[in-house]
């Protein structure tokens, strides 16, 4: 079992128990108990580039001046966020296991831009706005460019806003 967890770490510890024809139970119970194996799991996290942590020091230092300033601000708020479905087989990251004796400290780093389809709302104290499905022309799901971003905002979003009679001024 060492040799096939030295060999293949990522490989699951179901299908090594497998090529030994061990059962699931078995074979976890010689990882924990024999060999002192643990199952690890790997941190996916977006690449940062240099300069990005001195960008953030300084937003989040902007936004508590701001709101020890103005309390008001907060009622104010819009958070958005979107969720990102990958075309491109991204593996659900709850189901990677690194079965070692030590913790491997290992991340994987993904580019930040791969296809996918983006699902966008906003949040406030005084609505949700939203969802908003990134769509071409012909309604099919497509990733989000720049673009479209923008056409999201002033064709979605703003009249949303208007609607809800929110002065956009105040938040642009």
């Amino acid at each position: 079992m060492r040799a096939l967890f030295e060999q293949s770490p990522r490989r699951s510890a179901v299908r090594h128990s497998s090529k030994l024809r061990l059962t699931e139970s078995s074979g976890r119970r010689i990882l924990h108990l024999d060999l002192h194996f643990h199952p690890y799991k790997i941190q996916v996290v977006q690449k940062l580039e240099e300069g990005d942590a001195a960008k953030r020091l300084v937003f989040s230092q902007q936004m508590l001046d701001l709101t020890k300033r103005n309390k008001e601000v907060l009622n104010n708020l819009i958070m958005s966020d979107d969720a990102h479905f990958h075309l491109t087989g991204l593996v659900n990251k709850q189901n990677c296991r690194y079965w070692s004796h030590r913790h491997p400290r290992e991340l994987v780093q993904k580019p930040l831009h791969s296809s996918k389809v983006t699902v966008w709302c906003a949040v406030a104290a005084f609505a949700i706005i939203g969802p908003y499905f990134f769509e071409n022309e012909h309604g099919n799901a497509c990733t989000v460019t720049s673009e479209r971003y923008a056409h999201m905002l002033h064709d979605f979003f703003i009249p949303r806003l208007q609607g809800l009679s929110v002065n956009k001024t105040t938040y642009f």
